[in-house]
């Protein structure tokens, strides 16, 4: 009978292969994975600190500059300290602007929440081909540039030629034929609110027809052997489940309404009067319109001051209610 015994390493390429698999090679491995998930996010992370990051900061210091015209042209940096900031803070324009732009933001996004869920809902109830149908009518309609639907609306809202004014003759309001949209604050609001809304249905109604189907069936089934009807079984089981969807798309919409500038703009450029101007059209025109590049960085900067503030008091609220149902 032979006997095999281990054979010694013969030669340096032999004794470097069998030093790979000692427990050495291994944590270095061990090592590489715990370094991968932040060498995948390194790219990403960079692209946003040079188009999101660099940006921001230049604004900064743009908001510490008396930065005119003159100076653009002649390259001249005149710094002014917090004059800006005080000049603003110290302005009764941007504090009605600030609670105007609060309450168009809340208004939108209360009914942005409402009609997109119901519309999830009804996703979730119809059948194949109808679902199919309204999915790709919400697509179409979410992927729609900002402008384009901004010009629609225009055309729809036209007081000689447009469509909603013709209807509203047609079915009896005839003090309606030539009424003008955008001559008013609330009526202009009132074209704007229908607009971004429209636009942001979609968004809200995908995500929420997503999250019903990762709710088990049985637990419908559950629900109603235990005598649960439509309405106990949706508080019950449904809610539940979509509470987290609801708490952060209610997140994403008030960040993207807030900052809402092209269909605001487009529809009648903050008018009339400055009425229905919001903090980025004010922002906007203080600075780019009024050739004040340094006020309008500064009321920039102080819109996401606002904004984190909004968005921390919101997430702080949203923290309470989760630690109070555990």
């Amino acid at each position: 009978m032979t006997v095999q015994t281990e054979r010694p390493p013969s030669g340096p390429a032999e004794v470097t292969k069998r030093a790979d698999r000692t427990p050495a090679a291994s944590g270095g491995r061990g090592r590489y994975t715990q370094l991968a998930p932040y060498l995948l996010l390194a790219p990403p992370v960079a692209v946003t600190l040079v188009f999101l990051g660099w940006p921001l900061v230049k604004n900064t210091l743009l908001s510490f500059q008396n930065l005119n015209m003159r100076q653009l042209i002649q390259h001249l940096s005149e710094w002014n300290g917090v004059d800006n900031y005080k000049e603003i803070l110290g302005n009764a324009d941007f504090w009605h602007v600030t609670g105007r732009s609060i309450v168009f933001a809340g208004t939108n996004v209360v009914l942005i929440m409402i009609l997109g869920t119901l519309t999830g809902l009804l996703l979730a109830k119809l059948g194949k081909r109808m679902r199919v149908t309204l999915l790709i009518g919400l697509v179409l309609a979410w992927a729609m540039p900002v402008i384009a639907a901004t010009t629609v609306y225009q055309w729809l809202f036209a007081s000689r030629f447009g469509v909603v004014n013709w209807v509203l003759d047609k079915v009896g309001f005839h003090s309606m034929a030539d009424y003008n949209w955008t001559g008013g604050q609330f009526s202009t609001f009132f074209v704007i609110t229908v607009l971004i809304v429209w636009q942001s249905i979609p968004f809200v109604a995908i995500n929420l027809y997503a999250a019903t189907t990762t709710i088990p069936k049985e637990l419908y089934e559950a629900a109603s052997l235990d005598g649960a009807g439509a309405w106990k079984g949706f508080t019950s089981v449904t809610m539940p489940f979509l509470r987290p969807f609801l708490f952060a798309t209610t997140f994403l919409e008030v960040i993207w309404v807030f900052k809402a500038f092209a269909q605001v703009f487009a529809i009648n450029e903050g008018g009339p009067d400055r009425l229905t101007e919001i903090l980025p059209v004010y922002a906007y025109i203080e600075g780019v319109g009024n050739q004040h590049y340094g006020m309008g960085s500064a009321i920039a900067l102080l819109t996401i001051v606002i904004l984190l503030l909004l968005t921390s008091s919101y997430l702080r609220i949203v923290l309470k209610q989760e630690e109070d149902e555990l």
